[in-house]
């Protein structure tokens, strides 16, 4: 990720629901390092911080709604979630939550795009985001999986403004002024039909297949084994013990 700090229109945190915030905290613990802290006040409904060190990097909560699937959220920054929510419905996506506000860290807002793919988006107040990114155990790295390419180029540059560029025509990048920050994937005719459109974040690692290994040593399970992409990083993917996938890519080799 050549982002280094939240901008708007770029990832600038990450965040889990879990059927067991416990048993997650203790496997991305374990994975990443990540020190653990739960907000102990009420009103809060168990939201979990991670960090590395002194720095927040993401976040584990309960599910909240019925239904609601295990699963990493992926968040942009925005400095009008309420404009941006309604540009979202306007472009054909869902309000899904709000926009509301976060006591006064901020305000967030729950949206999904035409095809099904969940993301949301942060109006930073008191809190701006994740502290480090592309460092090891930090977000490096965003990618949209999704069944028709070209509607979400459409959707996305015209709800966010980001740029389409990258050296592979079959893996466009995702960029903020030309600085990029993710990719679009292509769910083809290989995937099985229940695989729905969605955001997978990528965290940096300094050993993919070190990571890999404790992660499955964990509990987790190798979705896609350490891979070399070609003129790119060395990628796995992997599933945690409660069915949140995420992947992980070597520190410094992002995009």
């Amino acid at each position: 990720m050549k982002i280094t700090e939240p901008t708007p229109g770029a990832p600038c945190w990450v965040e889990l629901g879990t059927s067991d915030a416990s048993a997650a905290a203790g496997f991305y613990r374990e994975v990443f390092g990540w020190r653990i802290e739960t907000d102990p006040r009420e009103e809060a409904g168990g939201y979990t911080m991670a960090y590395l060190g002194a720095v927040p990097v993401a976040a584990l909560t309960p599910r909240y709604a019925p239904g609601q699937r295990t699963a990493w959220t992926v968040s942009f920054a925005t400095q009008d979630a309420d404009a941006l929510a309604a540009a979202v419905a306007e472009a054909g996506g869902q309000r899904l939550t709000g926009p509301m506000d976060v006591f006064d860290a901020g305000r967030f807002a729950l949206l999904a795009d035409p095809e099904g793919a969940v993301f949301s988006v942060w109006q930073a107040r008191s809190f701006a985001g994740a502290g480090l990114f592309s460092a090891p155990g930090s977000l490096g790295w965003v990618e949209l999986a999704t069944r028709d390419a070209e509607a979400a180029k459409h959707f996305y540059t015209g709800v966010f403004g980001w740029t389409v560029g990258g050296a592979h025509e079959d893996y466009p990048q995702w960029g903020v002024d030309g600085a990029d920050f993710g990719g679009l994937s292509a769910l083809d005719e290989f995937y099985p039909d229940d695989i729905e459109a969605h955001w997978l974040p990528y965290f940096a690692v300094a050993d993919v297949d070190g990571t890999a290994a404790r992660a499955a040593e964990s509990g987790g399970l190798l979705l896609v084994p350490p891979t070399d992409v070609p003129d790119g990083p060395r990628v796995a993917v992997l599933r945690d013990p409660q069915g949140a996938s995420f992947g992980i890519h070597r520190a410094g080799t992002e995009g």
